[in-house]
């Protein structure tokens, strides 16, 4: 399949998150970020790896996705939950899901259930179960573990390969 530059760029930066819920959704603004790692050398000679957007991107970089969330309502948000989807044609990185004091699940259907990986199940042609691969994962699931204070900033991350 070949894809054009132009898809690429949209690929990227489109369907990064998916909704951001909580007892009252108005409260929680959602910032979506496509990146790629970029090694750099400062003017000693030193370097390091810095994050640059995703403007280029060819089959196998991979991708930092980050979905920043805040409560910009005067009260705690209870509940809140980031679902957002592996972007098409993107494998995700096994293990790379992080989001602090949140409990991450995925989905292998497109988001209509929600596991663990290591209750996630598939069946192969021949009616064969195993577990499903990390790159069948479809969506990834952030639940917050404590209410998200008035004010306050959350960020959910991941990695995906374009394929």
């Amino acid at each position: 399949m070949t894809i054009s530059k132009g898809w690429l760029v949209a690929l990227v930066l489109a369907a990064v998150a998916g909704p951001a819920s909580a007892a009252d959704p108005g409260c929680i603004v959602v910032q979506n970020i496509a990146e790629l790692e970029q090694t750099v050398t400062d003017a000693k000679g030193v370097k390091s790896v810095k994050l640059v957007p995703a403007v280029k991107v060819v089959p196998g970089d991979t991708v930092i996705y980050t979905v920043k969330f805040r409560n910009r309502c005067d009260k705690p948000a209870d509940n809140v939950s980031v679902d957002n989807p592996v972007p098409e044609h993107m494998a995700y990185v096994a293990g790379s899901a992080v989001g602090p004091n949140t409990e991450i699940t995925f989905s292998i259907d497109s988001g209509y259930t929600f596991a663990k990986p290591e209750a996630l199940r598939k069946k192969d042609s021949d009616g064969t179960e195993r577990a499903a691969r990390a790159n069948e994962y479809t969506n990834i699931r952030w639940v917050m573990r404590h209410p998200l204070a008035a004010g306050a900033e959350g960020y959910a991350r991941f990695r995906a390969v374009l394929e």
